[in-house]
């Protein structure tokens, strides 16, 4: 028979994997080719943006915004402008490009607001995707220090921007998002348990054996797929063909399980102390660890903290200069551990708003 090609729709419509010629429904218990370390890679980011919008608590912000949306842009893009629109007669912080000049110190003169989702993305000259401004035209000039009264005008009012970032920025204007930025190390965490699962596996009495032909091939990757299976069952033996024999499957000795889960705390620990939230330190003792051991592994952390709370705060600054807002950021009393308001409670409450209940800090009312 010469060759040919096949309709592998064909192959789907009879229930047939092409790849494997195996029955498709195999896969609702493929247990090898799992997607543990997706689904757990997807929890860690919900758990990092919590770790991440949750660490400051924003007050007095005007209609239409709240900590957490704030927040939650800062994650995801790194920096937003806060700006008024007359016509509207509403504030708005929004993600930026630069639309003008920089000044002598590399800062931008003026900026555009950018659409936080469903912006228009189109794709230049030299092969770059951005995204269409939000309102064509629409130019702020930002304003990087305080605005004494006698300086404040009208032109002032309605056509500054005050820049906020999650960080203080690198040589470039732009930072990069902490989403982009943790993502690598969630990756690395998220592999984890899986590592850990698969060496439980390993080392629960399965082994490799060798077949004599092709014809067993059908076979092997049945067993590969139910390895799990075989080893809740008891099965010791699963075939597979090679030229390898048995002693090279067999491998070094196992490291024991919680060596990978030590490997994943740390690598959380890594994470968390990238946000400056208290941690265990990169390598964390197995013993009890003494006070001063745990001080000095969280002594950076409180730097790391405090530079994204002084960002926050002098922006509310400038912008309470500008539009007499009244808006304030404090650490947020659970990731400080502290009763800042003195409630009997360490938590943040909010109402329906997204605004604070209670009273304010001294900043907020001088």
């Amino acid at each position: 028979m010469g060759p040919k090609l096949e309709d592998k729709s064909l192959f789907v419509q009879a229930g047939i994997d092409p790849k494997t010629g195996l029955p498709i429904k195999l896969k609702s218990s493929d247990l090898v080719d799992c997607t543990l370390v997706e689904d757990i890679n997807r929890a860690l980011r919900i758990v990092d943006e919590q770790d991440a919008i949750n660490r400051y608590t924003w007050y007095n912000l005007p209609s239409g915004l709240n900590s957490q949306l704030l927040e939650r842009m800062l994650y995801y893009k790194g920096q937003v402008m806060f700006f008024y629109i007359k016509s509207q007669d509403k504030f708005f912080a929004l993600p930026y490009a630069l639309d003008g000049t920089i000044d002598v110190y590399g800062r931008f003169t003026g900026v555009t607001p950018l659409p936080y989702k469903g912006g228009h993305v189109i794709t230049d000259a030299s092969g770059n995707k951005k995204t269409m401004p939000w309102i064509p035209g629409l130019i702020r000039k930002p304003q990087y220090e305080v605005v004494n009264d006698e300086e404040l005008d009208d032109n002032i009012y309605e056509e500054s921007c005050v820049l906020l970032r999650d960080y203080t920025q690198q040589d470039a204007e732009i930072i990069i998002s902490r989403q982009i930025i943790n993502d690598p190390i969630i990756r690395a965490i998220s592999e984890a348990f899986p590592l850990a699962r698969t060496n439980l596996i390993n080392n629960c009495g399965i082994e490799g054996l060798k077949v004599n032909d092709e014809d067993a091939q059908a076979q092997v990757e049945a067993a590969n797929r139910t390895v799990v299976n075989a080893a809740l069952s008891g099965r010791k033996w699963i075939p597979t063909v090679s030229n390898i024999d048995y002693q090279e499957l067999s491998g070094s000795s196992a490291m024991k399980s919680e060596e990978y889960l030590s490997y994943m705390k740390s690598l959380d620990n890594f994470r968390l102390s990238l946000y400056g939230l208290d941690n265990g330190g990169i390598f964390q003792k197995k013993a009890h660890m003494l006070g001063a051991e745990q001080q000095m592994n969280d002594s950076n952390t409180g730097i790391i903290l405090q530079d994204g709370l002084t960002i926050r705060q002098n922006f509310c600054d400038i912008v309470n200069s500008i539009w007499g807002l009244g808006i304030w950021c404090e650490i947020n009393e659970v990731t400080n551990n502290m009763d800042q308001n003195l409630d009997g409670m360490i938590q943040n409450d909010l109402d329906q708003s997204g605004q604070m209940q209670g009273e304010q800090p001294e900043e907020v009312a001088a």
